[in-house]
């Protein structure tokens, strides 16, 4: 199955389709994305859709494939055009994009530990969360 992001106003997504991989082959029986956004166009009557994969994640394709628009789409992320990719909300002010991943990165590196952490906007530190 092939997924599609509808893209809504500034860009958010604003849900994922699935459409089964036929839909998508050309007459050489080459999967084409616009075959898709065809397809999906005059079954809903919205004309803007963009390819995702649910196999990228931080610009790597899990199964060693080609990687698409550096991270699977999900509803409240964002198309970047100059990018190409899906990028999701900022989860914080002081949160910084890597532009390789188009993930967000915490401005201090989080522990590499057996703790768990929580980020602290207020003290931008990780704070350790208590087992209980």
């Amino acid at each position: 199955m092939a997924s599609f992001a509808k893209i809504g106003l500034n860009n958010k997504v604003i849900e994922v389709l699935s459409v089964h991989n036929n839909v998508l082959k050309d007459s050489n029986g080459v999967e084409q994305e616009v075959n898709g956004i065809d397809f999906l166009t005059k079954l809903t009557g919205y004309p803007v859709w963009k390819q995702t994969s649910y196999n990228t994640n931080g610009g790597v394709h899990n199964n060693n494939g080609t990687p698409l628009r550096k991270n699977h789409a999900g509803i409240g992320m964002t198309y970047d055009e100059d990018r190409d990719a899906f990028i999701p909300p900022k989860p914080f002010n002081s949160w910084i994009l890597n532009e390789d991943t188009c993930l967000w990165n915490a401005p201090v590196a989080r522990p590499q530990d057996d703790n768990d952490y929580k980020w602290n906007e207020s003290t931008l530190t990780w704070d350790i969360v208590e087992k209980i």
